[in-house]
């Protein structure tokens, strides 16, 4: 049986611009921390794996871990996530981060032809879930396995997450396809034995993906601009958007 596995953050929605960045700097604001993250500051923090982790890279100023004083660091980046989370959740309630093209389409298309779907993220699990809820509707979502958060103790683009979620799932590796944007993600998707599909966001363009089946700009929609292709190993022939077929071709061996 066929297999999708979206990654969350970048490619069920562009998250990390309009939900991630804005909900840390609206926390650093309410804990008075003397910390704000621009755009390009927030580029540089995606490359390390999970929201708790970005925020415990501010210790790493020796100014910063000064004014914190010498308190148990775990709890303060605990409780400061907590605020981070609910920061976001309130963001997707409001419609703020809506649903990349194609997502809701691909997954519900999917989902219809029997094939399992999946979300494998380093995000913690209440966002996801609220993102994917807000991009495919609540009972879709209720039909979807999340593995997320802390549930593996090395976060992309170490492999352990795609490897739970094929475990877990009873998974044919040869038959699953993960989705992913970031080069980290495809790492862990590859190194997990896995193909990948790479669907750009707007903070992983420049990135390097010589190892995905295929690249483009994103999933597409009826009515929408032709997807750009930026590279193809598969046999996929998209046309202005991808279809369920284009996605099993991923799968089908690579040139």
């Amino acid at each position: 049986m066929t297999a999708l596995v979206f990654d969350c953050d970048g490619v069920l929605a562009d998250t990390e611009r309009h939900g991630h960045l804005p909900a840390f700097n609206a926390t650093f604001e309410r804990f008075g921390l003397p910390t704000r993250w621009s755009e390009d500051e927030y580029a540089g923090k995606l490359r390390i794996g999970g929201g708790k982790e970005r925020m415990a890279s501010l210790f790493e100023d020796p100014a910063f871990a000064a004014r914190l004083g010498d308190g148990d660091r775990s709890e303060l980046l605990l409780t400061w996530h907590r605020a981070k989370t609910e920061a976001f959740r309130r963001l997707v309630s409001e419609g703020r981060i809506p649903a990349r093209p194609g997502v809701t389409r691909i997954i519900h298309g999917a989902l219809l032809a029997g094939w399992t779907v999946a979300v494998a993220s380093t995000s913690a699990e209440e966002s996801v879930r609220a993102v994917l809820e807000n991009a495919v509707g609540s009972r879709a979502a209720g039909l979807i396995p999340v593995f997320a958060g802390d549930v593996v103790p090395a976060k992309k683009p170490d492999p352990a997450i795609y490897r739970l979620t094929v475990d877990e799932l009873g998974l044919n590796p040869a038959d699953t396809l993960v989705i992913e944007d970031s080069r980290n993600g495809l790492l862990a998707a590859t190194g997990a034995g896995l193909r990948c599909l790479v669907t750009l966001s707007g903070y992983t363009r420049d990135e390097d993906f010589a190892e995905a089946a295929l690249v483009v700009s994103e999933l597409g929609d009826p009515g929408r601009p032709p997807v750009e292709v930026l590279a193809n190993r598969s046999r996929a022939r998209p046309g202005t958007y991808l279809t369920l077929d284009d996605l099993r071709a991923c799968l089908e061996g690579l040139r």
